[in-house]
């Protein structure tokens, strides 16, 4: 229930679905300077939105710097009208993330720049969403605040107030931009009250529980059963890896027989190129150690390091080596 009741989504990758709009969806081209009337949209706009005189820093807040932007948001149908998508979420929630390094409004300054590339229609719609999922935001803040400690719900609790808050977001946002946003989100919650309401029911017995959970699962969306079959692959793994650890005959055959034949042999190319990683790594952190209390200083000290990189590391190896080594 994290993902709906936090309200907030944190974006900085991936590959979200397919997003409405089938083949007429498309990256629009760069547009020119903004119109100052946005869409009618039967509302008063936001007043978070269209602040001109916001001074947004140079510098991106810290912890965005080195990200990637999200991509994949600027999709508008053949009419030119913007195409709602996950993508565009992820956007806003890109930005938003920064929230105490920069003012709110300084992000929205910083979302409305990036939602200047669109040409009209869609520029306007995409500011109009924006002001829309910000009005949205702070009215989940005072629904949750009403609602107290979520961790102490019970099933049908959950399910009410899952109810509200699908609600509230199509109060504040059209159908299909509801449904673009948070479809997966809402897919989520309906599965985790479920599971819930079945891990709880004394009534059955543990055999109807498992088949119940399974059942459940089916109901996910085919990227989120995939996601959850591989993290189970995952824990499964390193399980084995530990019930296995002095028997590699037994970890083999484990591995082959889940994982197939080339997927055997490929993990454990992985993991031997791993444990050669390890070692090395232990070898020369020892002697880094080592060096450390010769006591060298500045320039002496830090060629001393770069040739005892160089005697363990080469390419990207000492490349990685470097890293590890600011973060000591």
């Amino acid at each position: 229930m994290a993902v709906v009741f936090a309200g907030t989504v944190i974006f900085h990758g991936g590959n979200p679905a397919t997003p409405p709009g089938g083949e007429d969806a498309r990256e629009v081209p760069v547009g020119g300077a903004p119109e100052q009337d946005q869409t009618e949209r039967g509302k008063a706009p936001s007043r978070l939105v269209g602040d001109a005189g916001v001074v947004v820093p140079e510098e991106l807040p810290a912890s965005l710097a080195g990200t990637s932007l999200p991509d994949g948001w600027a999709r508008t149908d053949s009419g030119g009208s913007l195409v709602a998508t996950p993508q565009l979420r992820q956007l806003f929630e890109y930005y938003l993330a920064a929230l105490g390094e920069e003012t709110l409004a300084q992000l929205v300054a910083r979302i409305e720049q990036a939602l200047g590339r669109l040409a009209e229609p869609a520029r306007s719609e995409a500011l109009a969403i924006l002001g829309d999922y910000l009005d949205y935001k702070l009215a989940l803040g005072d629904l949750e605040a009403s609602h107290g400690n979520s961790a102490t719900l019970d099933a049908d609790e959950m399910q009410r107030k899952m109810a509200e808050i699908r609600a509230l977001r199509r109060n504040w946002m059209d159908a299909q931009t509801a449904d673009a946003f948070f479809a997966t989100d809402e897919a989520l919650d309906r599965f985790q009250i479920e599971q819930l309401r079945i891990r709880t029911a004394s009534s059955l017995s543990g055999e109807e529980r498992k088949q119940a959970l399974a059942r459940a699962e089916q109901a996910l969306p085919a990227p989120v059963r995939q996601a959850r079959q591989d993290t189970r692959k995952f824990v499964d793994y390193q399980r084995a890896r530990a019930e296995f650890a002095d028997d590699p005959e037994s970890l083999h055959a484990w591995r082959e027989e889940r994982f197939g034949d080339e997927a055997a042999r490929q993990l454990e190319q992985v993991e031997a190129g791993q444990r050669a990683w390890d070692n090395k790594w232990q070898a020369y952190s020892n002697e880094l150690s080592a060096l450390e209390e010769l006591g060298l200083a500045g320039p002496e000290r830090e060629a001393a390091i770069d040739s005892l990189r160089d005697d363990y590391f080469e390419g990207t190896e000492k490349l990685r080596a470097e890293a590890l080594d600011s973060i000591r």
